[in-house]
């Protein structure tokens, strides 16, 4: 009986210790090394080029970031690199509203695999900017969201 009980709690607790540590991030540069090992003395796996781009952060050592991407790239980066999540990938094309109401002004047709900055959301709508557009999109199949 105490076996039984052990493992009801081990299954309602685990769950949480191993999700808690994971949360999108965005990139904060341009130029973003991505590590092999949590250090600097790990070689370079591969380096981010775009600046705002969402990661979700798996795991962390002392002042590094263990990430996975849209694709499942995965590393490490330095947390210095990285900030509160601020952006989208949608992973369908999406049309941009006016308000957040598929009732309202279409206002541009957005493409699968564009880094979107969000604004606020409210719902299943995001306010997001992307070059000279302003407007809403359904966060639905998008990455990047908690």
């Amino acid at each position: 009986m105490k076996k039984l009980y052990f493992l009801i709690l081990i299954w309602i607790f685990f769950p949480f210790y191993v999700f808690a540590n994971e949360t999108f991030l965005s990139l904060k540069k341009n130029k973003v090394n991505v590590r092999y090992g949590p250090g600097f003395e790990y070689p370079i796996k591969y380096i981010y080029k775009k600046i705002n781009l969402p990661i979700k952060q798996i795991d962390k050592k002392e002042n590094f970031r263990r990430i996975i991407d849209l694709k499942n790239n995965s590393g490490w980066i330095h947390v210095s690199q990285l900030k509160k999540v601020n952006s989208i990938i949608p992973k369908t094309d999406k049309v941009l509203f006016s308000k957040p109401t598929n009732f309202s002004k279409p206002l541009a047709k957005i493409k699968k695999g564009r880094v979107l900055l969000v604004q606020k959301c409210n719902n299943n709508w995001c306010k997001i900017k992307t070059g000279s557009f302003k407007g809403w999109i359904k966060i639905e199949n998008s990455w990047g969201l908690n």
